[in-house]
């Protein structure tokens, strides 16, 4: 579902057009033609699939610069907290 929604406009058309031909396919019991069908859309997602890997890796640098900023403004207000006790 989530790669669904990172195909662009093109490849979501395409997409959907191959899910409505693989579904015919079953209907007819065409079980030897549906597998090429899935082998087509497996093809057609993997730049989806490249761009939600990218976003969870995205995802992980925003976090650790985060917890490297918090890190370092605890460490600061603690130099500040010892300069004051002195």
């Amino acid at each position: 579902m989530q790669v669904r929604g990172l195909l662009k406009r093109d490849e979501l058309d395409r997409y959907n057009a191959l899910m409505e031909v693989g579904s015919y396919l079953e209907s007819q019991t065409r079980y030897d033609l549906v597998a090429i069908v899935q082998a087509e859309v497996d093809l057609l997602i993997q730049p989806g699939i490249e761009r939600l890997k990218e976003k969870g890796r995205e995802r992980d640098r925003m976090t650790q610069q985060y917890l490297e900023e918090k890190r370092r403004a605890e460490w600061e207000a603690q130099m500040l907290a010892l300069e004051d006790d002195e």
